[in-house]
C-alpha cells in the first residue's frame, strides 16, 4: 500500500552523491515547501565515485558503509528521505529484479514528480542506465496488471498515476545532448544544498563546481524571467529538461 498523502518528490539517483550535485536545489525546495522528498541510490558509488577512500586502503565493506554515511547526511542536510538498491556501480546493471524493485517503491511513495539521469551521458553510463530504468519503472507501476517484486499484485490505489520526469543536469551537458527546458530558482534552498555538498568529502572538487554553477544558471533564470536590466542580484537556479509533454489549460 502506499505511504504518502503528499505532493512527493522521487529521485532516482545513479549513485550516492549524484541527487546532491544535480538536484539537491529541488530537494531541499520540495522538503522547504512542507513536501516530501524521497531519494532513491541505486548504487553507493563505491567503484566509481570513491578514489580517495580506495587509494587510503580501504575495503570495498568499509566505502560502501562510508558512503551511505555521506549520502544519509547529505539527505538529511536537505530534509529528504534516502533509500539504498546496493545494485552495485561501474558498471550499474540494469536488470528485471532492479526495474520490479524500483516498481515496488513507485508504488509505496506516489510521487507527483520524478527526477532522474539524462538518456545519454558518454562519460558515465551509470546514468543513462538509471535513467532507463527509473522510466522503465514508472510505466510499469501504473499497470495493475503488473506485479509486485513479491508476486502479489496491486490494488487499484496502489498503482501510481503519470507523474512528470525530469533530467537533471549532468556534469559534462555538451556531451549528454542537454538542453534547460526548466530553470529553478533554488536561492533559499541553496544554503541547505550546499551543506549537503559539504557531506560528501570524497568529492570535495564538486563544491565549487557546482556552486559556480548555481550562479550561472541563476543569471540564466533572472534573463529568462524579465527585463534584462543588468542589475546585480544573487539568484541560484538549477537547470532540468523535461522528457513527456507538460499538460496544461493555460500556456505560461
Amino acid at each position: 500500500m502506499t505511504d504518502t498523502a503528499v505532493d512527493t518528490l522521487l529521485v532516482v539517483s545513479a549513485h550516492a552523491g549524484d541527487f546532491v550535485w544535480r538536484a539537491g536545489g529541488a530537494i531541499a525546495a520540495a522538503a522547504l515547501r512542507g513536501e516530501r522528498a524521497v531519494v532513491a541510490c541505486l548504487s553507493y558509488g563505491e567503484r566509481g565515485e570513491s578514489a580517495s577512500q580506495w587509494l587510503d586502503g580501504k575495503s570495498l565493506d568499509e566505502i560502501k558503509r562510508i558512503r551511505r554515511g555521506e549520502a544519509e547526511a547529505a539527505a538529511s542536510a536537505l530534509g529528504a528521505e534516502v533509500e539504498f538498491l546496493d545494485l552495485g556501480d561501474y558498471p550499474l546493471v540494469e536488470s528485471r529484479e532492479a526495474v520490479s524493485r524500483l516498481v515496488d517503491l513507485y508504488r509505496r511513495v506516489q510521487p507527483t514528480v520524478v527526477l532522474t539521469h539524462t538518456l545519454r551521458d558518454p562519460y558515465n553510463g551509470d546514468h543513462p542506465a538509471a535513467a532507463r530504468m527509473a522510466l522503465e519503472a514508472r510505466v510499469l507501476a501504473q499497470a495493475i496488471g503488473v506485479a509486485n517484486s513479491d508476486g502479489s499484485y496491486p490494488g487499484k490505489d496502489d498503482i501510481i498515476g503519470a507523474p512528470p520526469v525530469f533530467f537533471f543536469e549532468p556534469h559534462q551537458p555538451e556531451q549528454c545532448d542537454f538542453t534547460p527546458h526548466v530553470l529553478l530558482d533554488i536561492t533559499e534552498a541553496f544554503a541547505r544544498k550546499r551543506a549537503a555538498m559539504e557531506c560528501l568529502p570524497a568529492q570535495k572538487h564538486m563544491w565549487s563546481y557546482y556552486t559556480d554553477l548555481a550562479v550561472r544558471r541563476g543569471v540564466q533564470l533572472k534573463r529568462n524571467a524579465g527585463p534584462n536590466l543588468g542589475l546585480h542580484h544573487e539568484t541560484m537556479g538549477e537547470a532540468y529538461m523535461r522528457h513527456f509533454p507538460q499538460v496544461t489549460s493555460v500556456l505560461s
